[in-house]
């Protein structure tokens, strides 16, 4: 049962609660007979504000070409940087909201989004904007980061774009965020070789942190880099990718309660070796996942992302069912009011037309079949047009 505040009312057996409720009028009931009723999905990492798809670098990648050789020539964020700071505040809004509704049909109720295609302040704004935007007028939960150091600048030194982050981006966020005008929840950084260091990633986060934002940044994906370690030594809430993470890092991250948030997709896409997760699982990290949506990983479904988090890092399905739900809420810092179905919480949820919720990641991109209904604060705001006409099995 969920009240009209949007927040769940009632969790039981089916007859405790019309014996509960037997006197109650409802807008809606839903007959959920022979279906699956599970939390709404949490993506815990996405870029999804942008113009300039890099479809011609797939087959650049399919030949061989490494993620930072296509980075040298110019292509990778590059690329769609220059073609996001020529796209108008309205074509970034129209292209967003057409994906977000893509992840919505898909079983996504909470988005972490990123900025982080625009790398000057007047771009990295549009992006943030356009994402509170969303936020304020689309029936979806946002998780805002600020990721104007998601890649060095042309004609800067990591130091000069540390140093104007810190000297000019983040305190106009501040402004804006006093102002009432855009509110960032989270600061992410892109701390890699050939990127931002382990001491100028530091000094971004800090900064972030010192202006209230969660830290949730980019770690460990293509070299060894110690950004578990400075992540849990700065109480970031969580990092992303981790491939190449090390024991000590993981450890680490266990004892600060950081979460490690695994992109199956980027893995798979760029032929990495893939996450620790089974050690990280059994070290007591808490494991939360993410589509890793963006030019280079271009996927919508958090089904498909639990199946590959199964496949190809050895997670059960219980764990990844958590990982995009309960976990990647915690990622977010929103495990209080996400991620569950429990009394008190959010009423975000998905139907599916299976006895069994297995389903949802079994069946490898199926889920255009399968979800019959996704809901958000108590309303329907996806249904299956082909409700009831098709079998999950």
């Amino acid at each position: 049962v969920v009240y009209r505040d949007g927040c769940i009312k009632a969790v039981g057996l089916a007859d405790v609660i019309r014996n509960q409720f037997s006197g109650a009028t409802f807008e809606r009931t839903i007959d959920c007979s022979g279906k699956c009723v599970l939390p709404g999905l949490v993506d815990a990492h996405t870029h999804p504000v942008w113009a300039g798809d890099r479809v011609h670098e797939f087959a650049m990648k399919l030949a061989g070409a490494s993620y930072m050789e296509i980075h040298q020539a110019g292509g990778g964020i590059h690329f769609t940087v220059e073609h996001t700071r020529k796209a108008t505040e309205e074509e970034l809004f129209s292209t967003f909201k057409h994906r977000l509704e893509r992840m919505r049909r898909a079983g996504s109720t909470l988005v972490e989004c990123k900025s982080g295609y625009g790398l000057n302040l007047e771009t990295e704004l549009k992006m943030l904007r356009v994402i509170e935007r969303a936020k304020q007028s689309m029936d979806i939960g946002i998780s805002s980061t600020y990721c104007g150091a998601h890649s060095v600048p042309k004609g800067k030194t990591a130091t000069e774009a540390t140093d104007d982050i810190i000297n000019n981006h983040l305190p106009k966020l501040k402004e804006l965020k006093l102002s009432g005008e855009i509110h960032v929840n989270n600061i992410d950084v892109f701390c890699e070789k050939g990127v931002f260091d382990l001491e100028s990633t530091r000094r971004i986060l800090q900064a972030g942190k010192g202006i209230g934002l969660q830290i949730n940044f980019h770690g460990d994906e293509l070299h060894p880099m110690k950004s578990a370690e400075l992540g849990a030594e700065l109480g970031a809430r969580a990092i992303s990718h981790l491939e190449e993470v090390s024991d000590e890092g993981i450890t680490a991250m266990a004892r600060a309660k950081c979460a490690a948030v695994l992109l199956p997709t980027t893995a798979y896409m760029l032929r990495l070796k893939q996450p620790q997760a089974r050690k990280m699982l059994e070290e007591g990290v808490i494991v939360a996942l993410g589509s890793d949506f963006n030019p280079n990983a271009y996927c919508f479904s958090m089904p498909m992302v639990m199946h590959l988090a199964c496949v190809n890092m050895k997670m059960s399905m219980n764990e990844a069912l958590a990982a995009a739900t309960i976990n990647a809420a915690y990622a977010l810092g929103k495990s209080d009011t996400h991620g569950s179905i429990e009394t008190g919480k959010q009423g975000d949820l998905v139907i599916i037309n299976s006895s069994r919720w297995e389903h949802l990641i079994y069946q490898f991109g199926g889920h255009e079949a399968l979800i019959d209904y996704v809901i958000v604060k108590g309303k329907v705001v996806y249904q299956n047009d082909r409700f009831g006409t098709m079998s999950s099995y």
